[in-house]
């Protein structure tokens, strides 16, 4: 995945219950991440918050970069 494009899209997770927090990962047009060009740290936060949907957080939706 090319650098300008991961930045351009975010895939979104927003909690269910406190507005304003959740997690936002780069991701393509399609929503897919690229797990390999994330930090180990970041990679933990996209598993965890993917275990969460429907639990904490909201399903994913894919955004323009910084839409936040």
């Amino acid at each position: 995945m090319a650098t300008s494009q991961a930045t351009q899209y975010e895939l979104c997770f927003r909690s269910l219950f406190n507005s304003g927090r959740g997690f936002a990962f780069p991701c393509d047009c399609q929503g897919h991440v690229d797990l390999d060009g994330l930090s180990e740290r970041a990679r933990n936060n996209y598993l965890f918050a993917r275990a969460l949907v429907g639990r904490e957080l909201a399903a994913p939706e894919v955004q323009l970069g910084g839409g936040r």
